[in-house]
């Protein structure tokens, strides 16, 4: 529900147990368009699997969903990685939150169930928004021994921002629309080496991007394949 009538927000926000006091205690830019955002509050009792996501109310007829990065319940933090682009709402709710700013969460949900634990190789792809995503994972997959890959295509001033994150094993690639060219996707390394044939994909990101890349996967690979586009040209609120 990324937009609904005021009254309708309301009325939600009233029936859905919100979080005790959340406090921004720490934002840092990464870039000009990403920024990391640390909130602290009691998260006990809460679950945070991979790609467990929260709501943000970011006006009164709009809400915007975003992936957890990373939680620690025992020193009460939660942080997320944003992606500022353009002049939308949920942009600038994110870029106007500063130190000691207080918010209202609603619980995390997670019911997209990103990580299979008996997949042993793992490939990533996305883009920007993709970053909290990979984060997530990226903790899970060293913890229990995976071998894994991520690929994303990033604006010029991002190709760092992997490195900054602490992100292993990642390619980037720029942001041209190759990933919409078939031809082009089916000769990608992860597409062509015998070692990844049974990987286990999931794939992010632009949605058209995705799609190709979900559609050489079949064709080309025994590779399963985990689909979930998070923003499409000309869809609000995807």
């Amino acid at each position: 529900m990324p937009s609904a009538p005021k009254w309708l927000f309301d009325t939600v926000d009233m029936f859905l147990s919100k979080l005790p006091r959340v406090e921004v205690v720490d934002t840092v830019y990464l870039s000009k368009s990403i920024k990391k955002i640390r909130f602290q509050g009691d998260f006990d009792n809460l679950s945070f699997p991979v790609g467990a996501f929260m709501d943000f109310r970011v006006s009164d007829t709009e809400a915007r969903r975003y992936t957890v990065s990373y939680v620690d319940i025992e020193n009460e933090i939660l942080e997320f990685i944003v992606h500022l682009h353009g002049q939308g709402v949920g942009c600038m709710y994110m870029d106007n939150l500063k130190v000691g700013d207080i918010i209202n969460l609603n619980k995390p949900r997670g019911e997209r169930n990103y990580y299979d634990k008996t997949k042993k190789k793992v490939v990533l792809f996305g883009d920007e928004t993709s970053l909290g995503l990979a984060c997530s994972f990226h903790r899970v997959l060293k913890k229990n021994g995976h071998q894994f890959q991520f690929y994303f295509e990033m604006d010029n001033e991002n190709k760092d921002i992997c490195s900054l994150l602490g992100l292993q094993n990642c390619t980037i690639f720029p942001k041209d629309g190759n990933f919409r060219d078939q031809g082009w996707v089916s000769h990608l390394p992860i597409i062509t080496s015998a070692e990844w044939q049974d990987a286990y994909f999931v794939l992010t990101g632009n949605v058209n991007a995705a799609k190709t890349f979900k559609k050489v996967i079949k064709q080309q690979t025994n590779g399963k394949v985990y689909l979930h586009g998070y923003w499409l040209e000309g869809k609000k609120g995807l």
